[in-house]
């Protein structure tokens, strides 16, 4: 079974570039997590379904167009899909700012499998001015209290755009770039805590100690060529599904954003 999550910045953007298309036919995803779709479902749902009939397709849409936005592609029927955060979670957390409300920006979604659940999700970026910082010390333990209650109902998988990298093998430049957005402290101790839950980051568990695996690149400079980028992107797994996951990697030849996709590859079948 493979599970692929991928920031597209944008799909209808993806699929105008006829990149999509190509990228799903050649690495055939039983589950496509998708992050930053910036679409209303009645912009994509009609041709998304006609182009890739093979999949159910689940979208949860920021309420502002244009803008953030997720969505679950499947081979396999979920037993349930659910959107968002849990209310309770919401009332709990801070998640609103100057810059709008976090828990209506289509920043989550949940599907339940059988043996596992699959989350997608794109968190907030903290801003140059690290401006977001205090919302993010709100959203981080938001979503990981969401899937460590799910964790406590079986096995986990989440993955997505998590704006920081974790360690400083994690990105190309990472002293100059110390307390900067995506990689201060407080973003990293987010990280942490998934790790102390009992989560595995599952390319760091395959490749512990390689180098230059990076999954978003900045347009300037010829980032990308050079390959100085950042590793943001992450699939991360309940410890006792480890057996299972064969290989974890990135897909940097996929082109069409700024992100490439990531993946893993499960012994099981749905």
């Amino acid at each position: 079974m493979k599970i692929y999550s991928w920031n597209v910045n944008g799909i209808r953007a993806v699929q105008k570039k006829g990149l999509l298309e190509p990228f799903i036919q050649k690495h055939q995803p039983d589950v496509l997590c998708i992050q930053e779709t910036k679409a209303q479902p009645e912009q994509v749902e009609t041709e998304m379904a006609e182009l890739y009939e093979e999949y159910d397709q689940y979208w949860h849409s920021a309420e502002k167009k244009g803008y953030s936005g997720t969505a679950i592609f499947t081979k396999h029927e979920p037993d349930e899909v659910i959107s968002g955060l849990p209310e309770d979670i919401v009332q709990k957390y801070a998640l609103s700012d100057d810059y709008g409300d976090t828990a209506k920006e289509g920043r989550v979604m949940v599907a339940e499998f059988e043996p596992f659940y699959i989350s997608t999700v794109y968190t907030p970026n903290a801003k140059d001015d690290l401006s977001r910082i205090p919302m993010r010390q709100q959203w981080d333990p938001a979503y990981l209290e969401y899937m460590t209650r799910l964790q406590s109902e079986k096995p986990v998988i989440f993955c997505g755009d998590f704006n920081v990298a974790h360690k400083e093998i994690d990105l190309a430049r990472p002293k100059p770039n110390v307390g900067k957005k995506g990689f201060t402290d407080e973003e990293r101790s987010g990280f942490d805590a998934m790790i102390e839950k009992g989560f595995v980051d599952t390319l760091r568990h395959f490749h512990p100690d390689t180098p230059d695996l990076y999954t978003w690149w900045s347009h300037f400079g010829g980032a990308r060529e050079r390959n100085v980028g950042w590793r943001i992107d992450y699939v991360m797994a309940s410890e006792e599904l480890i057996p299972i996951v064969q290989k974890a990697q990135i897909h940097p030849e996929a082109l069409g954003s700024d992100h490439c996709p990531v993946s893993i590859e499960l012994s099981i079948e749905l």
